[in-house]
């Protein structure tokens, strides 16, 4: 054993030993490269995530205050720090696996970012199951730029493969290592303190808060920064949320105070007792509608429809990161969709009351939900299902050896699914939707029909014209079919998109073109909202409005109880009978005329009140909110 005199030099060497080696792994040469390269990827991709599509740089938006550059430098020492746990012989391929775990990560970032506006997510976990069949989609987010965060790892790869018997004069370093993680952590519990609770720092300087805008948030903690708080954060929305007590009764005013109450007009149950066909169009966007290329209609079918339709043309999608599956839900829930991943992955299993199946059941209707592909896709069939249809169709119960892109082509689909309709007892609500328009836009040479100009031709917005056209002709062909066996003259046709397509994914390419028309260049995230019967005289309605608005639209015009589709848990409201103009976008943008200042506050809280309900299950039990 030790004697006294021998414990206390040792204690007293000890902290030099440590700083020894904190030294050394600091001055190692590897570790001050790799850290060199991260924080100029770090600063390329913030500068590049400034652009909407991360394909430029817009310098206004660069920078919400000024960065906390020590935060930068500490998160991703931390991170390198594992590289000195190795030993020589592999202690410089350990940063160069780091610096690539790092530049995977920062260009799936990009990537989610030029399809979703947002970044990666752990909810994204639950959502492996759609990467079947996506694989062109996702290649399409590609952008040039992309490869300067390569070039580094080709440049050192081919260094180590050279010099390989070459190892480095650094060794095994794992006390140098744990110091320099030891530190860091220190480091970012000081910059917290000061920065987030004390607030001495610069104008709207945060570390770990999270900010309205994910731009910022990683712009204050880097990449590697910005996925440890999310883990942080997702660990904490996975709790279920308690909706009680001051707040449970301030959703309740709130919910209710947006409620009108005006009398019934003309459209108060005119469809009564009808079939109800809802078809949510992949990519559908409003620019297209009664448009022409070269003399060619896009959507001649559809056009035709409007002639006996009632047109809202001031409607836009409310999706978030659940892309299609956000329009599932939004439609027939009247709900907004959870703010962090997306909802029919996290709350698979949540009941809503007052569902447009439910209320369409309550009505006496037979309900069929149809996918043409996998009911695991988005989790669709389990939520369809809660959501409260009776029957529900996926790729399983049809034949889906006509493909294109994603799945089954349209073709095949809607004249297998137009033979389901004619079993069908009435009355029915039948939901579907359409698949092959969904992006990259890339349709099989045979399946074009429009004739397009040379600057069109090749590129995705002609790509989505002719998708476009095609799923408008068989949708076409549908209604000829059902017209022909009697169902379509019993039958009101509700169609809708279920969010943007080329603006959502290519408006930076559409930006770059030359020689479009003016009409085909902007969209802003407006979808089409089409509601056809043969009876209906056509109207075109400009109100602002969105997907949450269709459920109790639709309920008004079949006339169910208004208990049901004006209840506090739709948070929709009636397009066909109302005196506000407005809508939400999922990006919290508010448009609107003549809104009070209250109700406008009361209107951009919604997406957050939803949330909520729906992280606490409230949709089933009315009571939680309506008692």
């Amino acid at each position: 054993m030790l004697n006294y005199k021998e414990e206390i030099v040792i204690k007293e060497k000890l902290p030099l030993r440590i700083k020894k080696k904190f030294i050394e792994g600091v001055k190692n040469k590897d570790f001050l490269i790799t850290l060199g390269i991260l924080l100029i990827k770090s600063l390329i991709f913030i500068m590049l995530i400034s652009d909407d599509k991360a394909n430029g740089v817009n310098f206004k938006q660069v920078f919400y205050s000024m960065p906390p550059f020590l935060v930068w430098i500490t998160v991703n020492s931390a991170f390198l720090s594992l590289g000195l746990f190795f030993n020589e012989k592999v202690q410089k391929w350990a940063f160069w696996t780091l610096n690539l775990l790092f530049t995977l990560i920062v260009i799936g970032d990009m990537w989610y970012f030029r399809s979703n506006a947002v970044f990666l997510n752990y909810h994204m976990f639950k959502m492996t199951s759609n990467l079947d069949n996506l694989g062109s989609s996702i290649i399409s987010m590609f952008r040039m730029v992309d490869i300067l965060f390569l070039i580094d790892l080709v440049i050192i790869a081919f260094r180590n493969i050279r010099f390989r018997n070459n190892y480095t004069k650094y060794k095994r370093n794992v006390i140098g290592g744990l110091a320099i993680l030891i530190v860091s952590l220190i480091y970012l519990g000081y910059a917290r303190v000061k920065i987030d609770i004390k607030k001495v720092s610069f104008e709207n300087q945060y570390v770990f808060v999270k900010s309205w805008a994910p731009n910022q948030t990683m712009s204050n903690l880097t990449p590697i920064g910005y996925h440890l708080f999310d883990a942080y954060n997702f660990y904490e929305q996975s709790k279920p949320y308690i909706l009680e007590g001051e707040e449970l009764e301030n959703v309740k005013e709130t919910l209710s105070s947006l409620k009108e109450n005006n009398p019934d007009n003309e459209y108060s149950g005119i469809m009564k007792d009808k079939n109800l066909l809802l078809i949510q169009w992949e990519s559908l966007e409003t620019f297209i509608v009664n448009q022409k290329v070269d003399g060619q209609e896009i959507t001649p079918n559809l056009n035709k429809l409007l002639n006996n339709s009632l047109y809202f043309d001031n409607f836009y999608e409310q999706t978030h990161n659940g892309t299609s599956s956000d329009a599932e839900l939004i439609i027939n829930t009247s709900a907004f969709p959870v703010r962090e991943g997306a909802t029919f992955f996290r709350y698979p299993s949540n009941t809503y009351d007052y569902s447009l199946p439910n209320i369409f059941e309550n009505m006496g209707y037979t309900t069929l939900a149809s996918h043409p592909d996998q009911g695991s896709y988005w989790n669709w069939l389990i939520n369809l299902k809660s959501i409260g249809y009776d029957t529900t169709l996926d790729s399983t119960d049809y034949d889906t050896s006509d493909r294109i892109n994603l799945g089954v082509s349209d073709k095949s689909y809607l004249k297998q699914f137009g033979d389901r309709l004619k079993e069908l007892k009435d009355p029915f609500l039948a939901y579907t939707i359409t698949l092959t328009s969904h992006s990259p836009f890339e349709m099989p040479s045979d399946e074009k029909e429009l004739i397009l100009p040379s600057n069109l031709e090749g590129t995705k917005l002609g790509g989505y014209f002719h998708s476009i056209h095609y799923t408008d002709k068989y949708l076409g062909e549908l209604f000829d079919d059902l017209s022909e066996s009697g169902i379509l003259d019993n039958t009101v046709v509700a169609i809708y998109g279920d969010h943007e397509g080329v603006h959502k994914f290519y408006d930076d390419e559409i930006a770059n073109m030359k020689n479009l028309e003016p009409w085909m260049e902007v969209n802003n995230r407006k979808i089409p909202f089409v509601i056809y019967n043969k009876d209906i005289e056509g109207k075109t309605f400009s109100m602002h409005g969105g997907q949450v608005d269709i459920l109790p639209t639709l309920a008004y015009l079949f006339g169910a109880a208004k208990e049901e589709y004006s209840s506090p848990l739709t948070l929709g409201r009636n397009l066909l009978n109302t005196n506000k103009d407005y809508v939400i976008l999922s990006t919290r943008t508010l448009l609107q005329n003549g809104l009070s200042e209250e109700d406008q506050n009361k209107v951009e809280s919604l997406l957050d009140i939803s949330d909520k309900m729906i992280r606490g299950n409230y949709y089933r039990n009315e009571a939680g909110i309506n008692e």
